[in-house]
């Protein structure tokens, strides 16, 4: 059984379709890419998974279980944690108080946890350690981002959805973004991925599924699709085949 199934999924935004019945699936343990030009309904995707949108039609299922229409917390407990595009690190907090805010929607949890965790995420995110009492707007467009991973993790999520995590970086801080998320998924969180920059996407990624308004238009592994000549000169960005 998949971890996450979408079958038919419809979404709108009043009476524009973002979603026109869209069918995906992500096995547990893997990272998958959705990838597309803007408008082709990647964060849509994401944020009617996570139930900040209600699907008018369709499925979405969770280890089996019917999610589509359940609230963001009731779906953040079940285990799966949305970071999503533009980082949206609360600029009043420090490192360390944003981080923690993650852990809101999990229950029983103590103090002792809290700092277990939060000193998983300075191993995961070294960087940061030296910045935990840092204000969260003194901190780089990079350092942001790791907060915000940071701070899904937090609530120990079975899916992680990453929407755009490369967004507005400079390439060698998107290098080490993806170094994490590959590291993300080695500790056993499986990741379903929105990207635009398709080569950095497809280079951690075990599958992708490529959209355009809407509607999936290509599926595939990383090598599939790079040597599909229409798909990668049309979403991939005209890379050769076997780029990555």
């Amino acid at each position: 059984m998949p971890l996450l199934e979408l079958h038919e999924a419809v979404s709108a935004y009043g009476k524009v379709e973002a979603l026109k019945g869209l069918s995906l699936h992500v096995d547990e343990g893997e990272i998958v890419a959705l990838l597309g030009a803007n408008g082709a309904g990647k964060s849509t995707t994401l944020r009617t998974i996570s139930g900040l949108m209600k699907p008018q039609s369709g499925s979405i299922l969770f280890h089996g279980r019917p999610i589509g229409g359940l609230s963001p917390e009731a779906i953040v407990k079940l285990g799966i944690a949305h970071v999503p595009e533009g980082r949206r690190v609360f600029p009043g907090l420090t490192v360390w108080e944003n981080i923690v805010l993650g852990a809101s929607n999990r229950r029983k949890v103590t103090r002792r946890d809290i700092d277990a965790d939060v000193g998983r995420m300075f191993a995961i995110f070294p960087e940061l350690k030296k910045f935990e009492k840092a204000l969260g707007w003194t901190l780089s467009g990079g350092q942001q981002q790791m907060v915000a991973i940071a701070r899904g993790l937090m609530s120990r999520p079975k899916l992680l959805l990453l929407d755009e995590p490369s967004l507005g970086l400079a390439p060698l801080i998107v290098q080490q973004v993806y170094k994490v998320i590959a590291e993300i998924r080695k500790e056993g969180t499986t990741v379903l991925l929105v990207e635009q920059n398709a080569h950095m996407a497809l280079s951690v990624a075990d599958r992708g599924y490529v959209l355009e308004t809407g509607r999936l238009v290509a599926e595939g592994k990383p090598e599939a699709l790079w040597s599909n000549d229409d798909v990668r000169a049309a979403y991939l960005g005209g890379r050769t085949a076997g780029a990555g």
